[in-house]
Parts: structure tokens; C-alpha cells; sequence
């Protein structure tokens, strides 16, 4: 996404390099079409119709053109022009012309934002002049020409809109010095190493089949271990925090979709009917109506509530094929789905609740820098603005009792509720969003939900959706890219790995395999004829915390030599003493 001029202080640094690596590849191609070229965060981005696809070696092609161009020192010179006057300045330049349509509609170059008093505006520095409204810097010699990179080659349809023509989409990235540079550039190359896709498949955890269909997960043999152990973990904690499970189908009539209001606002999120008995049905896209009905059952009592419902349901909503991204976009993913219901004088105890189980749970995995996003009535909502007064304040009171750095997002709320998005920083200092507590006064008034009160009368309790990991495919790949695939050893799917040096071993390996088993340890037995060193390599790149050898001296002795995924060795250690020391590593949750 394009930054934001006013909160990006590299905005103006990375806007004029955007500007000169398009007038280099112009010079390279003179009969190039440009489109639009933003500011993002980390660099920029510009989009080009060129006469052949780009290759790795035009990048550096382009790079020696932008500092030549850098190094004259052109000023960036900025006017204002009619819509005549640019389109006379643009005539060879199709998406210009169709921006300044749009500019002239009153729309952004976006087509967004209308406005009946819309600047068309320009910026010019040596041969080069675009659309613009800046800002930039004063000249072209203020960009170091030592702390820029151009990074990547991608295709994006223009505006947007796979239906439109596929552009050539050059990424750069740009920073004060060199050593800024350098370290991007060192963070880059690491989350490429952390790129879930890449480690899912070298370590087997997961894979996507194209016959079974894109944005559908396959969770194999190792990766669906960490899964169990994951819910077993948040399936135990959730009771204990006065939880109930509950489960629900993945299909519901049309009716019920009616009565949510899914049919009506997220009927292209959701996939195709079926048609069963004359009915139709709808694959769910969310579990709260499910939820509802269960609270609607019986008649409920003020005392009866809060009732916390969770249930771990998978659902499936439609994404373009050109968003999904690994584990982390898909079609199809199982939400940590959780919904309370309680009364207002409730409110406030049950979000603070919400809050601290989540970030109990977040921090048992390892991540524990948070931020917070408060979003607060919009003009458009449904219910009573006093209750959504009540509601916000119990969510900002939350925030601030737990000492979370947070954000208020006036006005961006839901119609339907304001809510708390945290979010965490991963082991690169990325941003994941994960935990939800969103407030609803939507459905309950849909559903015609009722509790008895004190007085004898019906009262329309309040409703917050809750999700902690929200959803075990994201907070999987999260988990994977955080750890790099090193996962803690209560996580990894094979704890330890037993390598006999010769074959007269493997009797005492498969004995000692046995009494980790027994003592609730994960284990394999690498029986492989390759060499020694071989297998420990084998087991360090699959990322087993715990390499178990097994000589002549360890079997005589009742013990193991072991060696860690690090390359650390530990030496010889007692079976028993071993067992005892993984356990205590595993209870740890370290």
C-alpha cells in the first residue's frame, strides 16, 4: 500500500527515486507506457507496459542509468496544469490519460477519494515529467547513490483489475546510507530463508494440491502434529478459562444466511449454493450463527451469562486467485472462533478477560511484542450510540489496564461493532495481525437473542466475537517464519533423533527410542546406512532440536552423546538424566 506522506519520513527520498528509476527506464525503452509509481513501505514500486518482459540483468541496467541521473543533480520542479494541458503533455501515454480523466472527475489516481476541487498536478526533473502531487526533494542529487537497490520484478493489472491489461512491476527500495541499505537488504534475505512456502515444503509440513484446488491446505504428517499439539494446548487452556466447546456444521440453509445478513453484504465472499431437497444451502464463510442458535435453544436466565462458547471451525470464504499467499491467504482455514455473551453490566470484565487470555496464549508461543488498534464508531453503524459509548470504553480501559502499546482508529470500526485488532512483531520485527475482540450489535437484534433479567424481562444481551490465534493456517505460517522452522521442543514434530553409528547399535536405539516414547517424547531412529556425520546433518536441516548417537560407549553406559541443532555438543548424558532435562524443557514451553 502507498504511504502516507504526512507519517513516513522517507516518503519524500523514495517518491523522487520512484520518479527517477522511471525516466531510466524510459531512456532504455522510449516507447514504454508508464502507470503509477508510489512510495510504499520499505521503497517503491512503478509500473510499466514495456515491448518484452523484464529479466534480473535489466535491473542492474537501470540502476546505472538512475545514478547517472542522480548524479546530475536535476531539480524537481512542480506546476499545476489544466486537464487539456495534460492531456496535450500525456498524448502518447494511454494510463496517464485515463488518470487524468479520472483527476478531472474529481477522482485520485487511484479512483478513489471524489472531489469536486482536484489539482491535476505535475513534477519534472531533467527529460522526465509525470503526474504528481508530491511531495519530493529538492533535487535528484540529495538520493544517495549508495543506498538504493532495486529489488524485484513482479506483474500487476493495471488499477488493479484482472480484467484490465498486466503491467511490469519494478520494486526498489531506497535509505539515508548505505548501512541502512545493508540491513534491509540482510532482513530481506532472511525472511526469504523464514518464507513459510519454502520451509513448509523442505520440511514436509504442508502443500497445496492443484487438484484439489488453490487456497486449500493439505496438512501433512508433521505439520498436522504441531497443529494437534497447538489446539490440545489452547483446547485445555480455554476450559480452565471458563470456556465451552462446542461444534457446528460446515454447511446452513439460505435462510439462516438471510437472517444474518450474509447473503445480503458478503454473498461474493461466500462460495456457490447447493441445492439439497429443494433447499438451498451455503458453505459456511463464519461460525456465529451457528453459535446463536446454540445460545437460542433454551431460554436464558441473567444468570445464566456470561457463556463463552469456542469452537475450533473451519470455514471457507472466496479469495481471488491472486491473493492467496501460502498459509497465510487462503479459501479455506480453521478460526480459534470463540463468541460471549453477556449482559452490559458484564462488559467490561469479559473484554478485559478476552484480553489477557489472549495475550496468555500469544506469549506461550513465543511471540510477545504486541500492539493494539482500537476502532471506533463509524458514521454509518447499527444499535444504540450509548451502548456503543460502553463498548469502546471498556475496550480502550482493557488496553490501557494491560499496559499495550495501542492505536485508536477513529471511526473504523465495523457497522456493526467497534473492536481491538492486536497485533504482533515477529522475530524480524514484521506486523501480523492475530487476535480479534470484536463487539456485535448486529446479529443479536437479527436473531432476536434474549436473556430473562432480574425484572422479569426480556433484554437484548451483548454479543463479542473472539478469536485468539484467528486461524491455525496464518498463526501456523506466523509460527513458521518466527521461528524459521526451529520450532521450540514442545512444538517439533520429532523431538529427538536417535542415530545409531552401526547397525550391532540399532537394538539398543530402538530400546531407548521406547522409553522416550514412554516417557511422552517425540522420536525417530535414523537407521540409514550413511555415515554418522551424514545423519546428524540430515537432522540439523530438518530442524530436530536433538540429536541422540548412539557408540559403543553410550549403549555400554545406559546413555546418549547429544548433539543439538546449533552444532552445540553436549556430550554424554544418562538416558534417564536426558529424558528428565526434555520434559522439563517441554513443560517449560521455552
Amino acid at each position: 500500500m502507498p504511504t502516507d506522506p504526512n507519517n513516513d519520513p522517507y516518503y519524500r527520498l523514495r517518491h523522487s527515486a520512484a520518479h527517477v528509476m522511471a525516466q531510466a527506464v524510459l531512456e532504455i525503452f522510449p516507447e514504454g507506457k508508464i502507470a503509477i509509481g508510489p512510495p510504499i513501505e520499505g521503497g517503491f514500486y512503478y509500473d510499466f507496459d514495456l515491448p518484452r518482459p523484464l529479466s534480473p540483468d535489466d535491473l542492474e541496467a537501470i540502476e546505472q542509468r538512475m545514478r547517472r541521473i542522480i548524479k546530475g543533480d536535476h531539480s524537481f520542479v512542480y506546476r499545476v496544469v489544466s486537464a487539456n494541458e495534460a492531456r496535450d503533455l500525456f498524448k502518447d501515454q494511454a494510463y496517464k490519460l485515463e488518470l487524468i480523466d479520472g483527476l478531472a472527475q474529481g477522482q485520485d489516481e487511484y479512483g478513489e477519494r471524489g472531489s469536486s476541487d482536484t489539482v491535476i498536478s505535475t513534477y519534472k526533473h531533467d527529460t522526465f515529467e509525470d503526474l504528481c502531487r508530491g511531495p519530493h526533494l529538492k533535487s535528484t542529487g540529495q538520493i544517495p547513490v549508495d543506498a538504493f537497490k532495486l529489488t524485484s520484478i513482479a506483474g500487476a493489472y493495471w488499477r488493479g483489475d484482472e480484467h484490465r491489461p498486466m503491467l511490469q512491476r519494478i520494486y526498489g527500495t531506497v535509505w539515508n546510507s548505505k548501512d541502512e541499505l545493508d540491513a534491509y537488504l540482510w532482513k530481506l534475505e532472511e525472511a526469504r530463508k523464514r518464507d513459510h512456502r519454502r520451509l513448509g515444503k523442505e520440511l514436509d509440513l504442508f502443500s497445496v494440491s492443484e487438484d484439489v484446488g488453490p487456497g486449500l491446505i493439505l496438512w501433512h504428517p508433521k505439520g498436522a502434529r504441531i497443529r494437534v499439539i497447538a489446539e490440545d494446548f489452547c483446547r485445555q487452556a480455554h476450559l480452565d478459562n471458563g470456556y465451552e466447546w462446542v461444534f457446528s456444521p460446515h454447511v446452513g440453509r439460505a435462510h439462516l444466511w438471510e437472517t444474518s445478513g450474509h447473503l445480503g453484504f458478503y454473498s461474493e465472499n461466500m462460495f456457490a449454493s447447493m441445492n439439497v431437497e429443494e433447499e438451498e444451502y451455503y458453505v459456511k464463510p463464519m461460525n456465529c450463527p451457528f453459535h446463536i442458535q446454540i445460545y437460542k435453544s433454551h431460554l436464558r436466565s441473567y444468570r445464566d451469562l456470561p457463556l463463552r462458547y469456542a469452537e475450533n471451525g473451519t470455514v471457507y470464504r472466496f479469495e481471488r486467485s491472486g491473493v492467496l499467499h501460502g498459509l497465510t491467504r487462503v479459501r479455506g482455514f480453521t478460526q480459534d472462533d470463540a463468541h460471549i455473551f453477556c449482559r452490559p453490566d458484564q462488559v467490561e470484565d469479559e473484554i478485559s478477560r478476552a484480553l489477557d487470555f489472549s495475550l496468555y496464549i500469544l506469549r506461550s508461543f513465543g511471540l510477545s511484542d504486541f500492539k493494539a488498534y482500537l476502532s471506533t464508531r463509524p458514521e454509518k453503524y447499527v444499535g444504540d450510540p450509548a451502548k456503543w459509548d460502553t463498548a469502546v470504553e471498556a475496550l480502550r480501559r482493557a488496553v490501557d489496564q494491560h499496559a499495550i502499546l495501542y492505536e485508536v482508529d477513529e471511526g473504523g470500526g465495523a457497522f456493526y461493532g467497534p473492536k481491538i485488532d492486536l497485533k504482533v512483531n515477529d522475530a524480524l520485527g514484521r506486523e501480523w495481525q492475530l487476535s480479534t475482540i470484536q463487539f456485535d450489535f448486529n446479529l443479536p437484534e437479527r436473531f432476536s437473542m434474549e436473556y430473562i433479567g432480574e425484572d422479569g424481562q426480556p433484554h437484548q444481551p451483548y454479543m463479542v466475537h473472539r478469536a485468539l490465534l484467528g486461524s491455525m493456517e496464518r498463526f501456523f505460517g506466523v509460527l513458521i517464519e518466527h521461528y524459521a522452522g526451529a520450532f521450540p521442543l514442545w512444538l517439533s514434530p520429532v523431538q529427538a533423533m536417535i542415530i545409531p553409528i552401526t547397525d550391532r547399535h540399532i537394538e539398543y536405539a530402538e530400546s531407548t527410542a521406547d522409553r522416550l516414547q514412554a516417557a511422552g517424547l517425540r522420536v525417530g531412529i535414523d537407521t540409514s546406512k550413511d555415515r554418522m556425520q551424514a545423519k546428524i546433518r540430515r537432522a540439523q536441516l530438518q530442524k530436530v532440536p536433538y540429536m541422540l548417537i548412539i557408540g559403543d560407549k553410550e549403549q555400554s553406559a545406559d546413555a546418549v552423546a547429544v548433539r543439538t541443532r546449533s552444532g552445540a555438543d553436549l556430550g554424554a548424558i544418562a538416558v534417564d538424566a536426558f529424558i528428565e532435562r526434555a520434559q522439563h524443557e517441554a513443560a517449560a514451553r521455552t
